[in-house]
């Protein structure tokens, strides 16, 4: 596959916008040429393949900033990503009707608005995490009330997986291997986070005389008491998700092991955010980088790049490029709304677009039919250097909220 370099810069703002594709809808061109007007942006803005708009920030950007960070850039999902492992089974090991399977992991892993029960085993589990909330809501008391019941309700919600774009999926390789993948963020505590953080940007920089051309572009300044309760929550929010998706996969590999033959995990998970904020350094400067829509692609790391439910998905191993941050695309990305989606695709729409993968066809997940989202393949060529394939997945079963 020939190498693809940044197909468009956009000018005219503080700094530059590299892009990654030649597919850019006006209103993702709009926000990210908003984005690279902050005087906070860092050297370039950054746009992946899979680029489309978001609320504020676009997802599929990459965003560096100094001394500030920008909430609702990072969004509501804070910590939403990927995991994913090896089985031991091929596709021959593999029941002819994989509709048992399926049943078996909605029945182990809440989706949707569902939650676990209560348990003392659950409690346990979530003690280091409980600490550091506690220590939150103390500062923070109004994200307690945001969500109803939140000292139970954040644990129960550990280990589910919500509802939207968010799946578990079982894929074969291009060696008829099979694979666990799942897509979850951190539930309706990181939610309740980001909302709050995002109201707290916007009352600081009503007390500045900044000009944003989106009130979603406020940020946070370092040094500030909110700028240091937002590291805090941010951080603890992406553990959550992080440790959320491990506990899924827990939960998945008990209920495969009742239903498949005895099989290993081969390899070590991978477990990746897309939507979250780190401290990085770049170009000899150290920064705050904001993925919305994006992973980390560190020369030799690995990372998931998923496509819609019914298309194929990737397992990647980073080049390390400057130029993207050391990032790249997340998934597919959306290339219509949900309404949208709704309105041009009929549930026989759906059944022809997943024929062959064990997954509700209904017209509640209407919205995630594989129409509504960008040609995953376009995606992967546009980002050859940014990335080099590892693992090609076919979903053969898929769970959805």
């Amino acid at each position: 596959m020939p190498s693809m370099p940044i197909r468009q810069i956009i000018e005219g703002g503080r700094v530059p916008v590299k892009v990654y594709t030649d597919d850019l809808e006006a209103r993702a061109r709009a926000q990210l040429a908003n984005v690279s007007q902050l005087p906070i942006v860092f050297r370039h803005v950054a746009a992946m393949p899979d680029v489309h708009a978001g609320i504020g920030a676009t997802v599929g950007s990459v965003i560096p900033t100094r001394r500030a960070i920008i909430p609702a850039a990072v969004g509501v999902d804070i910590g939403c990503g990927m995991n994913a492992v090896r089985l031991s089974l091929g596709s021959e090991q593999l029941p002819d009707s994989l509709a048992r399977v399926r049943s078996a992991i909605e029945r182990a892993v809440p989706v949707g608005f569902d939650e676990h029960g209560e348990s003392d085993a659950r409690r346990e589990a979530c003690t280091p995490l409980a600490r550091g909330l506690a220590a939150i809501v103390r500062k923070h008391p109004r994200i307690a009330k945001m969500q109803r019941d939140h000292e139970k309700k954040w644990i129960r919600q550990m280990g589910s997986l919500g509802g939207g774009n968010h799946f578990i999926e079982l894929c074969l390789d291009e060696a008829q291997t099979l694979w666990v993948m799942l897509h979850s963020g951190s539930r309706g505590i990181g939610n309740c986070i980001g909302q709050y953080f995002i109201a707290q940007a916007r009352e600081a920089m009503m007390k500045t005389d900044v000009h944003l051309p989106d009130r979603d572009l406020a940020w946070l300044d370092q040094g500030s008491k909110p700028f240091d309760d937002y590291v805090e929550a941010v951080g603890w929010a992406q553990d959550y998700a992080f440790a959320n998706r491990t506990e899924m996969l827990e939960l998945i590999l008990e209920a495969l092991r009742r239903h498949l033959p005895e099989f290993e995990v081969t390899g070590e998970a991978i477990n990746c955010h897309h939507n979250y904020v780190q401290q990085e350094r770049h170009f000899g400067e150290l920064v705050y980088v904001t993925r919305k829509g994006a992973i980390s692609a560190r020369e030799g790391e690995l990372g998931i790049i998923p496509g819609s439910m019914g298309a194929r998905s990737y397992i990647v191993r980073g080049k390390g490029n400057p130029e993207s941050f050391f990032s790249c695309a997340h998934g597919a990305g959306r290339r219509m709304s949900r309404s949208e989606a709704k309105r041009r695709f009929s549930r026989a729409d759906l059944e022809a677009q997943t024929r062959g993968v064990e997954c509700r066809k209904d017209k509640g997940v209407l919205d995630e039919i594989p129409g509504a989202y960008k040609d995953i393949d376009e995606v992967m060529a546009n980002q050859t250097d940014l990335v080099e394939v590892v693992h090609t997945l076919k979903q053969v079963v898929c769970v959805k909220g």
